[in-house]
């Protein structure tokens, strides 16, 4: 029995952990992929110091001058209603150890460069706007690209041409976006000479922007990772610990025979060792099936939140098998160490003690209980001094460790309550019996409450952000209709048909720019002066006469996490790159915008167009009233031709986004869920190997006249007391990781901070699925004691114990 313990924690911890890593290794594979996707992140480059683009006679001056650049044109383009990144290159002047330009100028340089040129994309976002190769497909601006070709070796969500094209496409004429900086080492004028101060150099990053974007992501997918993999390792020291009491007498026998401690302990590390590398084997499989499960939902949310591309299939490099391996490996050792220990140096007569393991275990009760008052008053600390991610993790491991090692106490102090409370002889030997089975269930127990506790605080965490999420997009979403045209032309045209209509209440078009602040991404929105906007816009604070401030494009609001990351503050300025330059704005609001990772800038509808002229402006919102929607739509796209795509109502674009919500946290429901099982098997494990050391306890009860079944009536009982108990224990954990996640680890890892609500229903419930986890465990050992023989609870009498 304890074998199997063994192999499952430690292949169901192993499973959990190298399926994360199997997730977070796919993601970082795309990253690199796109980060290296012609140039990127990953090559020294040339941007513009003032503006976000350049004129390109500075790239013909710098050729002459010596430099080996070539020029690359980045922007936005939509197509069939979706945002893709256009990249226009130079193929003659791209050097040749950067991306994948070697393809194209060995296979269709020509057919690349020639009228009409060529589209290379990803197969994925050749499916995503369901064309075939060779189309020619139309932007919102009414131009059109040349016939789409795929290239595998791209990421999803890019779109390839020649720069002559991405600046008719981008209206962006002899406009450049950098020069990429090859490794040719010839000589060459100085900058400052060349371009004066109108360019700087940028080195190759060793991290890309969406590895710096996810990078909270995949380490709150590691985290719990790793509490999982924590999880199955009490499993696997339970078990090790009563293998080696139940072998005590085997052991003495060796040591009285003349056997060395010494030798002793490497005979146990290399059958560790052995079945250490059979679960990593079989753990290292499931924990492909769990990623190749997830991986969906995690690609989806990453492409949704972040725009990162993540390709649906796994892509696994033998670093992950090793990795793997290893971390069984020692993770068997960690859970095995405090048992070697205590085996090499212990006397052969302390060994002969027949209670000499458990006799240990009470000695450490209090040390292990200072040990969890020591974490508990450090993870305080770091609650009140800690300013980062790191040490918002660290402020929960040490609180999830401490009330951990602090259970046992608790529970014997209740335990022991109980006891002093009972008055018959029955009830009192309950008790008591209690306290002598916690400590063989205690690292079971230490699971199951880590498990609840984890479980209450992330689901407390996703209720708050629900029921927060829900009242902001009520704000966010406040027109009743929204259009996205084909191109600007047929917007306007639209828009001259809608003012004609009466069910029609107001017109809302919009607008969206990108940008960069300090060094990061930033989107910008425009919205226009109407009363909708000011009754519904969630903002946090403002400044007074904020909207009508907003008005002649001079003041801005921007988003939560904009203004932590930046430490801006109402009556700020900010000065926001524009392709005519620099726009100076004030700060006089912000405003919540959960889900997004980039910050964001409000300001007037007519201000951002003066400011970027070349935007798409193809979405409209419309006010009406509910009932005269459908009749709406129906007329707007027999007048335009527009397909349901591109006409969404406010309750299914709502719909829709809670969706997404949802998606975005199934992954952590099903690790949830996941390490709530294992610490299930855990329970069920250590209750099944401690079964037959159960029996010297037993026998005397049943020997005096107590029926078997009410013997597994009685501890039946017991162990739902003693679930209830960590079940009750776990609550406030649980409000307290619940507490950290809200107001320490979102607010570092993504800019915003939502409020904090308790759900007494789902408290309910969890601690319903705690006793009913712990009864099913205990049933199964429950029937085995029901059904025994006479005889083997007679023979209890006859044994040396």
């Amino acid at each position: 029995m304890q074998l199997a313990a063994l192999l499952i924690g430690l292949a169901s911890a192993t499973a959990l952990w190298s399926g994360v890593q199997a997730i977070n290794q796919q993601a970082r594979y795309s990253y690199e992929r796109a980060a290296a996707a012609f140039g990127g992140a990953r090559a020294p480059a040339l941007i513009g110091r003032h503006a976000p683009t350049f004129p390109q006679q500075l790239f013909v001056d710098l050729r002459r001058a010596g430099w080996p650049v070539s020029p690359v044109l980045e922007g936005r383009v939509q197509l069939a209603g979706r945002s893709f990144r256009l990249m226009g290159i130079d193929p003659l002047t791209f050097p040749a150890e950067i991306g994948n330009a070697p393809a194209i100028g060995k296979e269709g340089f020509a057919s690349f460069v020639s009228p009409p040129g060529e589209t290379l994309l990803a197969p994925e976002t050749l499916a995503d706007l369901h064309l075939t190769e060779g189309a020619r497909p139309v932007a919102s601006s009414g131009a059109r690209l040349p016939p789409l070709r795929l290239q595998r070796e791209l990421v999803p969500d890019l779109l390839v041409v020649d720069i002559g094209i991405a600046q008719q496409l981008l209206d962006a004429p002899n406009r450049i976006s950098r020069l990429l900086i090859g490794r040719d080492s010839g000589p060459r004028q100085p900058l400052e000479s060349v371009a004066g101060d109108e360019l700087q150099t940028t080195e190759a990053q060793d991290q890309s922007e969406l590895e710096r974007l996810t990078d909270s992501f995949h380490l709150n997918l590691t985290a719990f990772g790793l509490l999982s993999f924590v999880v199955g390792l009490f499993i696997v020291n339970s078990a090790i610990g009563l293998a080696y009491e139940q072998r005590l007498p085997m052991l003495r026998t060796l040591r009285a025979c003349g056997v060395s401690a010494r030798l002793l302990n490497v005979v146990l590390v290399a059958e560790l060792l052995a079945l250490a590398l059979t679960a990593g084997i079989v753990g290292m499989i499931g924990g492909y099936l769990i990623a190749f499960a997830l991986l969906p939902n995690v690609a989806a949310t990453l492409r949704g939140l972040y725009g990162a591309p993540i390709a649906g299939q796994l892509t696994l490099a033998p670093s992950w098998w090793i990795a793997g391996l290893a971390i069984s490996i020692a993770g068997a050792l960690v859970a095995a160490s405090a048992g070697l220990v205590k085996s090499i140096r212990q006397p052969v007569l302390s060994i002969a003690q027949p209670q000499a393991w458990r006799a240990a275990q009470h000695r450490w009760l209090f040390w292990q209980s200072g040990v969890a008052l020591l974490m508990l008053a450090s993870a305080a600390v770091l609650a009140w001094a800690g300013d980062s991610l790191i040490s918002g993790f660290a402020l929960l491991a040490l609180l999830l460790l401490g009330a951990a090692l602090g259970l046992p106490l608790i529970l014997s102090g209740l335990l022991a309550v109980g006891q002093r409370m009972a008055r018959r002889p029955l009830a009192v030997w309950f008790w008591a019996d209690g306290r002598q089975q916690s400590s063989g269930l205690s690292l079971a127990l230490m699971a199951l409450l880590m498990a609840l506790a984890v479980n209450i605080g992330v689901g407390t965490m996703v209720e708050s952000f629900s029921r927060t999420f829900s009242i902001w997009l009520d704000g966010r979403l406040a027109a009743d209709l929204y259009i996205q045209a084909p191109d600007n032309a047929t917007a306007q045209q639209i828009q001259t048909w809608l003012r004609q209509r009466s069910d029609v209440q107001a017109i809302l078009p919009r607008a969206e720019a990108e940008t960069r602040l300090a060094g990061m991404p930033v989107e910008i929105v425009g919205l226009p002066d109407d009363a909708t906007f000011a009754d519904h816009w969630p903002l946090l604070r403002s400044a007074e006469r904020a909207w009508i401030r907003l008005r002649p494009g001079s003041t801005a609001f921007i988003s939560e996490q904009l203004a932590r990351r930046l430490k801006l503050e109402i009556g700020n300025t900010i000065d926001i790159p524009a392709p005519a330059g620099n726009w100076t704005v004030e700060i006089t609001g912000i405003y919540a915008d959960y889900g997004n990772p980039r910050g964001q800038i409000t300001v007037n509808f007519a201000a951002l167009t003066r400011w970027f002229p070349a935007l798409p402006m193809t979405r409209i919102g419309l006010r009406t009233s509910p009932p005269e929607i459908p009749a709406l739509i129906a007329a707007t796209q027999r007048e335009f031709g527009l397909d349901s795509r591109r006409l969404i109502d406010q309750a299914s674009l709502k719909a829709e986004s809670k969706r997404i919500f949802e998606r975005t946290f199934a992954v952590t429901g099903a690790l949830n869920s996941l390490t709530l099982g294992i610490a299930g098997i855990a329970l069920l494990m250590s209750l099944l190997t401690l079964g037959h050391s159960r029996l010297p306890q037993l026998a005397p009860l049943w020997a005096i006249g107590l029926t078997r079944r009410r013997l597994a009536t009685i501890e039946l009982g017991k162990m739902l007391a003693l679930a209830l108990f960590t079940a009750v224990v776990a609550i406030p954990v649980g409000l307290v990781v619940a507490w950290c996640l809200l107001e320490v680890v979102n607010v570092k890892a993504f800019g915003w901070r939502l409020p904090f609500h308790v759900f007494p229903l789902q408290l309910l419930r969890l601690l319903l699925v705690a006793v009913a986890a712990s009864l099913v465990a205990a049933l199964w050992p429950a029937i085995r004691l029901w059904r025994m023989q006479p005889a083997a609870l007679v023979q209890v009498f006859s044994h040396e114990r």
